[in-house]
């Protein structure tokens, strides 16, 4: 099994299947797949297959995934689904105290790898502060945070192997 289908077993678990909730902006959702990310694409008929192979080229893939040590490149991923791939990045970068510009280069690769494993806890206390200023935190809020804490435990144990 390669990272990016260790990583998308917990991640998947948390997104599970098709759901429409009335206030969430990303409309119909599958696999964590949104009509609103994906407008033309048949969210309903997707197939977990197909959730795979876009989490690896629309996500994984620009999040260098296969480069992040073990334990980030988990949280790397979720926060990607759940907040968007230059967000992810941006918050690396905050945790990391470099230069926001949402591009995972090698520097903030290099500085990520060094920083390991306390930048597990900077990135997950970034993705918190986020989540507090989203528009949406009163419904989805306390969701979020237990996801957060869930994929903080799974990073920790990823990282100690």
């Amino acid at each position: 099994m390669d990272k990016l289908e260790r990583c998308l077993g917990t991640v998947l678990a948390a997104e599970g299947g098709q759901s429409n909730h009335p206030v969430d902006p990303g409309g119909l959702t599958n696999y964590g797949i949104s009509q609103r990310a994906y407008p033309t694409l048949d969210i309903a008929a997707l197939t977990i297959d197909d959730a795979k192979a876009l989490y690896r080229r629309d996500y994984w893939q620009p999040l260098h995934g296969d480069s992040l040590p073990p334990g980030l490149d988990l949280l790397m991923l979720d926060c990607a689904v759940n907040q968007g791939v230059v967000t992810a990045i941006q918050l690396l970068q905050a945790a990391l105290k470099l230069k926001e510009d949402g591009v995972l280069g090698p520097v903030t690769r290099a500085a990520a790898a060094q920083a390991m494993p306390d930048v597990l806890d900077n990135f997950a206390a970034e993705r918190a502060l986020r989540y507090e200023f989203n528009r949406n935190e009163e419904s989805f809020g306390r969701g979020w945070y237990r996801r957060l804490l869930r994929m903080h435990r799974h990073a920790w144990a990823r990282a100690a192997s």
